[in-house]
């Protein structure tokens, strides 16, 4: 049977086409709903942006009819703007104020009960991302739903880039001797491009190697970098070394590190591109980047020329380069790096419009990232430049993200199967003892 759907403003906000989303059933839009992304659309945000997307899809649809009427969608489903249902008879005793939740959760309530009277009456669903408007919607007895379809993974199944695999001690020999073996011969199934392999003895002992799945998904080949030191730093546990590989690979473009605070992957990344782009000069410039989203409530307005304000917010990656440089004094790296030109530390606020080639490209918290934002700045990048996007999807800060549909977990899903793509999943933190106990524990 066909139902209805409520739709709440974050759900909107959240994905502009989420209209489309919901097969042949009713979509019905509160008035109110419109009214709130109108407040939104002056944003210079993704929010704005996805208000504004709202705004002219909307009044594209004005062309197929009226809006308060039933207008037929592409996919079989009708929409509908509600203008009618705002009584707050049946909420005035439970919920007194009427905020704009609150008028959402009565056109709800009101539908349904308007349904209810019919001889085949549809369910009324409200969907929201907001879990207190969800919770409220059960209380008054509604049905609802958060809105998944933006998510890439539908479960905690998040792609690890490792697998574990038991094979017989011949095999292992074989492979220490030839340095490949043919996947046929190991696995009846087939592996992703450059995922690595953890290769153990199906017998139990402490035999074991690593591999890594070369690009064409046919072979497991040895690992070329696993035992070079970079900037004096070398791997201390087989998820950093198999990170390491990825980042000193030139015919992997694209490389994405997931993993607790703590885990290594700022301090990698930065010793493999200062190693590439200083001493082996395969790249022209080290760029930098990290969104501008704040943990917690924000300081307001920072003073100073553009550096100076990016300072505070750019501290983590200097915290990195000052342990990689061995500086000792207090604003010595800033000295530094106004030596090296070929280093460069930006926000990503004005990556728009530009193109950068022959460049190691590191993007920190990329957790913080919309599909959108990400997607813009992967097609930012140039001829012969390397990409590194990381961060911790169990981190994010930003208000309409989480940890299934943020633009770091939709890269390494969307790449996992393109030969030009890498990923691992960093486990064990090497910061302190004090540092992987808080990470686990709280």
């Amino acid at each position: 049977m066909k139902k209805i759907y409520v739709l709440d403003t974050n759900v909107l906000l959240q994905d502009p086409y989420a209209i489309f989303s919901f097969e042949d059933n009713e979509i019905v839009i509160p008035a109110v709903v419109l009214e709130e992304v109108d407040s939104k659309k002056r944003n210079m945000d993704e929010v704005g942006r996805n208000a504004r997307q709202v705004s002219k899809l909307m009044d594209s649809f004005r062309q197929s009819g009226k809006l308060h009427e039933k207008i037929p969608l592409e996919n079989g489903g009708v929409l509908r703007i509600e203008l009618n249902h705002r009584s707050f008879q049946q909420l005035q005793d439970i919920f007194v104020e009427k905020t704009n939740d609150n008028r959402i959760l009565a056109v709800a309530k009101n539908l349904s009960i308007e349904e209810e009277t019919k001889e085949n009456g549809r369910q009324v669903i409200l969907v929201s991302k907001d879990a207190l408007v969800r919770v409220k919607a059960d209380a008054l007895g509604l049905a609802a739903e958060d809105f998944l379809n933006d998510r890439v993974v539908s479960d905690d199944h998040i792609y690890t880039g490792l697998f574990d695999i038991y094979i017989s001690r011949e095999l292992l020999k074989n492979f220490y001797e030839r340095n490949e073996l043919a996947l046929s011969e190991i696995a009846g199934h087939p592996f992703y491009p450059n995922q690595f392999l953890l290769m153990k003895d199906a017998l139990g002992s402490s035999a074991s190697a690593i591999g890594m799945v070369d690009q064409t998904g046919k072979t497991v080949r040895k690992l070329v970098h696993s035992q070079d030191p970079v900037w004096g730093i070398r791997p201390r546990n087989v998820q950093q070394t198999m990170a390491m590989e990825l980042l000193l690979r030139k015919d992997i473009p694209l490389v994405t590190l997931i993993g607790k605070a703590g885990t290594g992957k700022t301090l990698l990344a930065l010793a493999a591109g200062l190693m590439q782009t200083e001493d082996m000069h395969h790249y022209k410039k080290l760029l930098v980047a990290r969104p501008i989203v704040p943990f917690g409530k924000d300081i307001g307005y920072l003073p100073g020329e553009k550096q100076e304000k990016l300072r505070p917010w750019m501290q983590p990656i200097y915290d990195n380069l000052e342990y990689l440089f061995n500086t000792k004094k207090t604003g010595e790296i800033d000295g530094i790096l106004a030596g090296i030109s070929s280093i460069e530390v930006e926000a990503l606020t004005y990556i728009r419009g530009r193109s950068i080639p022959e460049q190691y490209i590191i993007i920190d918290e990329a957790q913080n990232l919309s599909k959108h934002e990400v997607k813009t700045i992967l097609t930012r990048v140039g001829e012969n430049s390397k990409i590194v996007l990381m961060g911790d999807p169990e981190q994010i800060d930003h208000p309409y993200l989480d940890a299934y549909n943020n633009g770091l977990t939709y890269v390494l899903e969307k790449f996992k199967e393109v030969p030009v793509a890498g990923h691992i999943k960093l486990v064990k933190g090497e910061r302190s003892k004090l540092a992987q106990i808080a990470a686990d524990l709280l």
